[in-house]
């Protein structure tokens, strides 16, 4: 009872908005105690309040009971760093990003080429006419955690004019025998130099293919071939003898010798999976007739939609004539 006369006494003597600030204090813990069940929750829009409350209202001390003063100047102390960081932010810092073509052709050439650096990287885009920073260049180039080392396509690439393919492909005949075919291809313009058929394939017998298809000083720098066993100490001593260098694949990895591997695929589905074959001789004359439209007629994607022997654009103002070729 005593207590009820005081605090009906304490308000008759304080101003109105003190007593309103108060009951604000009051009213907005009672909230957070509502809404929790064991310890209080307070969220950022509760110590906003509190701060502002501290601004505006100097005795709001007396009725903090859900926690310390200290807690508040800190809240506030913590929403003046806030609100500085915020302000003092740059809108856009560093320099602007350089378009995504530009980040692709950067990261392009440092995989396609191992060996350069940000420096090199920056010439090569200086003469194409890009006018890129150096520290953009080491921004955007892939760094490779092994040793510069060129890839197998890279050496492919780079020596395509000096490699020649060798690999062979079976073909069943109408009597159930089984045909060995030899192929020998140039990487440069894919041009089959020379192929035969045999039903009993040596490391003799392949050598001497090789002679026939380079008889003179004409031999490619490098021969990429697999690890089949008919390539024995005969063909590899012949090999020698002529200044070949053979590049040998990994095992079970077709995919390190692609344009022989290519070749026979397209001349499996565009040739001999159509026919039968009888024998040798008629397999020699079926794979002679196709080879002819290969080079000559068959336009390759690698070879810019051209065939291994330059075919001119016929534009259509020779309709006539082009009309009685295909006829």
């Amino acid at each position: 009872m005593l207590r009820m006369i005081f605090l009906f006494l304490r308000a008759l003597l304080r101003n109105q908005s003190a007593l309103a600030a108060e009951n604000t204090a009051l009213r907005q813990q009672l909230t957070v105690y509502k809404r929790t069940i064991n310890r209080p929750q307070l969220r950022r829009g509760d110590r906003f309040f509190w701060v502002m409350l501290a601004r505006q209202w100097k005795n709001w001390r007396e009725v903090l009971v859900i926690v310390q003063p200290e807690t508040v100047i800190s809240w506030h102390r913590q929403g003046f760093r806030l609100y500085w960081r915020w302000k003092s932010k740059a809108r856009q810092c560093g320099r602007p990003k350089i378009d995504k073509e530009m980040r692709d052709l950067i990261r392009r050439m440092s995989e396609e080429n191992p060996l350069w650096g940000a420096p090199r990287i920056q010439a090569e885009l200086h003469l194409l006419g890009y006018d890129v920073a150096e520290s953009t260049v080491a921004k955007y180039r892939v760094r490779s955690t092994k040793p510069p080392s060129q890839t197998w396509r890279t050496f492919l690439d780079n020596h395509i004019g000096q490699i020649a393919a060798i690999d062979f492909f079976t073909v069943p005949t109408a009597t159930f025998r089984t045909l060995f075919c030899f192929v020998i291809l140039l990487h440069d313009r894919r041009r089959v130099v020379h192929f035969n058929v045999t039903e009993h394939p040596t490391a003799e017998w392949t050598a001497q293919q090789l002679r026939e298809a380079f008889p003179y000083m004409d031999a490619p720098t490098y021969l990429v071939r697999d690890r089949d066993q008919i390539y024995g100490e005969d063909f590899c001593s012949a090999v020698r003898a002529m200044g070949i260098e053979e590049v040998v694949t990994s095992p079970h990895s077709p995919w390190q010798n692609p344009y022989a591997e290519r070749l026979i695929g397209t001349i499996r589905r565009e040739c001999l999976d159509h026919l039968i074959v009888l024998n040798e001789e008629h397999l020699r004359r079926i794979l002679s007739e196709y080879f002819d439209y290969y080079h000559e007629s068959r336009p390759h994607q690698s070879l810019a939609r051209n065939s291994p022997v330059p075919r001119e654009v016929e534009m259509p103002s020779a309709g006539s004539s082009c009309q009685m070729l295909w006829k």
